[in-house]
């Protein structure tokens, strides 16, 4: 069977999280991962995986001419000279989300892989999520009409630390993405118009670190449909992921995955499991399925199904939603390009 030879870049939560489904993918050789701390719990860690190398320094993955795929796991802020660098050496990228918090070093890397040759797959695995595509079989096969109405709830369990936060790119960039990333994909259109309002509701320490905790965002889409994105920080019963396109011919809608379908019913009321807590528990398949069509799409000579473009168009529209909130206005994502 043939196999694609990989290098993971960054051995953090999302890092370990792709190579444990890596090396359990039969058509995935993982030769390399690197990180710039490395510990003695992180050698067993990759010797337990069967992963033969691990190193302190990302070029000795660059610099390997049997890697032909590099994951780029490591923070936001590496995102961009690692994709250069790969590019440059030949090698296909699978890149995490967002590639870069200023959507022009974006358009940037992604001049560098087209001029390379090489393939960029980006993180969006919410793409992959098996209720999530199936809304966007059925809106492709025209089940419920024209799309009118698109509603994303996406809300955190708990607000990641604060010294993320301060790294992160803020709400529009590090948690909404996702959100902006699947209008698209749901509505099958480009996002035209972006009206944001934001607060801190959540945690004040939040505020005071220039960033919200809870957003409602208005979009407009180029085939006339309409939507509406709402974001909190911290959803006390667990990680709230909610979808519906509302059509001229009907809706369709996906609730909240739970750890069990059982209720228990009583004179005190009716009790069901709440949702499953957080990301990691919540798109657990879909981590699996956008590796998976990664290493097939390399292999097969096809071309991966959200790829950097994909990632550009996100950033605009988080860009946009920032420019929004400060100047209380819509913005339309046509003036990115043109302002910046």
């Amino acid at each position: 069977m043939e196999k694609l030879t990989i290098g993971i870049i960054g051995a953090g939560r999302i890092g370990r999280l792709h190579a444990e489904h890596l090396t359990r993918n039969g058509r995935a050789d993982v030769r390399i991962i690197s990180d710039v701390r490395v510990t003695d719990e992180m050698r067993s860690w990759a010797e337990g995986l069967g992963i033969p190398s691990i190193t302190d320094n990302y070029k000795d993955i660059m610099s390997d001419a049997d890697i032909q795929a590099v994951f780029i796991c490591s923070s936001t802020n590496t995102h961009v000279p690692f994709i250069v660098e790969a590019a440059r050496a030949g090698k296909h990228i699978f890149c995490e989300k967002p590639i870069s918090l200023d959507y022009r070093q974006t358009m940037a890397a992604l001049e560098e892989v087209k001029e390379a040759g090489v393939v960029l797959q980006t993180g969006f695995n919410r793409r992959f999520d098996h209720n999530f595509k199936r809304v966007r079989e059925l809106v492709e096969a025209g089940r419920i009409g024209q799309p009118h109405i698109i509603k994303i709830t996406s809300r955190d369990p708990t607000p990641p630390p604060n010294e993320y936060i301060q790294v992160s790119g803020g709400l529009f960039m590090d948690m909404a993405i996702h959100d902006f990333d699947m209008a698209r994909y749901l509505s099958g259109s480009e996002v035209t118009e972006v009206y944001a309002q934001g607060a801190v509701l959540v945690d004040p320490v939040i505020g005071q670190l220039g960033d919200i905790d809870t957003a409602v965002i208005s979009l407009k889409f180029a085939n006339g449909a309409l939507g509406v994105i709402d974001n909190s920080r911290k959803a006390v019963y667990g990680y709230d992921q909610r979808v519906e396109v509302f059509g001229s011919e009907g809706s369709i809608s996906v609730q909240n995955d739970h750890p069990s379908t059982a209720e228990i019913s009583t004179s005190a009321g009716v009790v069901r499991d709440n949702p499953k807590y957080f990301f990691l528990e919540r798109y657990h398949d879909s981590y699996i399925e956008e590796t998976r069509w990664f290493i097939d799409c390399i292999l097969n000579g096809q071309p991966v199904p959200v790829d950097g473009n994909d990632a550009l168009q996100a950033e605009k529209i988080a860009f946009a939603a920032k420019q929004s909130l400060l100047e209380g206005r819509p913005v339309k994502v046509s003036e990115i390009a043109v302002a910046n």
